[in-house]
């Protein structure tokens, strides 16, 4: 968690520091190389969570022209610049803040004001545990469903494709089958159940130099269409280390906030179990196939992690592996 820290008077900058320096953040005072704006706009634009030292008034209105989701707003916490109060006021459990406005109140002595019901309830915080997991929000607007369930008594039903290790909170139960409240599953959800997707498919990827984005984004939509699987559950991208400069596949991997791992051919060359092979792709690169080497290797194992046959389109290859992606009930980090 990237974090930032802006005070507005030297006591507060002082604090500050402090907290920076535990914390691993960067601390600013307000008009000394940065103003309130800015240094906000920046924040949300950089993702990173967000600490103003100071009035909590001061940090609502500069934050208020540029909230816009509980899935994509980073975490703001206001601390008082005497270190009594820590409080969290944007994206709690997805964001994080409630764990940061907690760790800056052990960090200082403050008290962390937590005011979300689920937390103050001591219930099962659905989206809180999802970010603890890993796992991806398809759908957020389902999350309130799920809470005002558990809020009111009731009893939630979760369906996984993955084990989670541990005891049951309570006001939660397995199902394996029929309509359920939240499916963890890397598939495409058609039902109405809040979607949280763990991130364990790697996409292996093959392409003709010059490959332009539109024809990675075209076969990469096609592939996930036949598989029916999420574009949430790609965790990264891997190919082999010729394609490490590749312009279209390094656009492909930012437009989709995918991180680009590379292998040499002697080491997609040692991945176990039958592929097919390319008399092409062995003279141009030294290894017989690519994309599907390259996935098997970054999900962590074989052939047999593989997901179908290889998709081919148009001087692109593509193939989907699924590695082990372990889950327990912890919702603190």
């Amino acid at each position: 968690m990237k974090l930032r820290l802006l005070a507005f008077t030297q006591r507060g900058y002082d604090l500050a520091c402090v907290l920076g320096e535990k914390l691993e953040g960067a601390a600013s005072r307000c008009g000394q190389g940065c103003t309130l704006e800015s240094w906000t706009a920046e924040g949300f634009r950089a993702g990173e969570s967000l600490v103003f030292v100071g009035a909590v008034g001061i940090a609502v209105r500069a934050i208020a022209p540029f909230v816009k989701s509980k899935t994509t707003d980073p975490a703001v916490v206001a601390v008082d610049e005497g270190a009594q109060y820590a409080i969290p006021l944007l994206s709690g459990h997805l964001g994080g803040a409630n764990d940061l406005a907690r760790n800056i109140a052990g960090l200082c002595g403050a008290q962390a004001v937590i005011t979300t019901a689920t937390d103050v309830r001591r219930c099962f915080p659905v989206d809180q545990w999802a970010r603890c997991q890993g796992l991806r929000v398809e759908n957020p607007e389902k999350i309130k469903v799920v809470s005002a369930k558990i809020l009111a008594g009731g009893t939630i039903f979760l369906k996984s494709d993955w084990p989670i290790e541990g005891t049951l909170p309570g006001g939660v139960k397995f199902t394996g089958e029929g309509d359920c409240d939240v499916e963890v599953s890397c598939r495409l959800s058609g039902g109405t159940a809040l979607h949280l997707v763990p991130p364990a498919a790697v996409l292996g990827a093959g392409c003709k130099r010059g490959t332009s984005l539109h024809a990675l984004e075209e076969a990469f939509a096609s592939l996930l269409a036949r598989e029916r699987l999420s574009p949430l559950a790609i965790g990264k991208v891997c190919s082999i280390d010729l394609k490490q400069d590749e312009p279209g596949l390094l656009a492909f991997c930012q437009a989709y906030n995918l991180t680009l791992e590379t292998y040499s051919a002697g080491q997609l060359a040692e991945v176990p179990g039958d592929f097919s092979v390319s008399d092409f792709v062995q003279k141009v690169t030294g290894v017989g196939n690519v994309c599907q080497r390259a996935a098997a290797l970054g999900s962590g194992g074989g052939a047999q992690q593989l997901l179908g046959e290889k998709y081919q389109r148009e001087g692109v290859t593509m193939a989907l592996a699924l590695g082990a992606y372990p889950l327990d009930w912890r919702i603190y980090e």
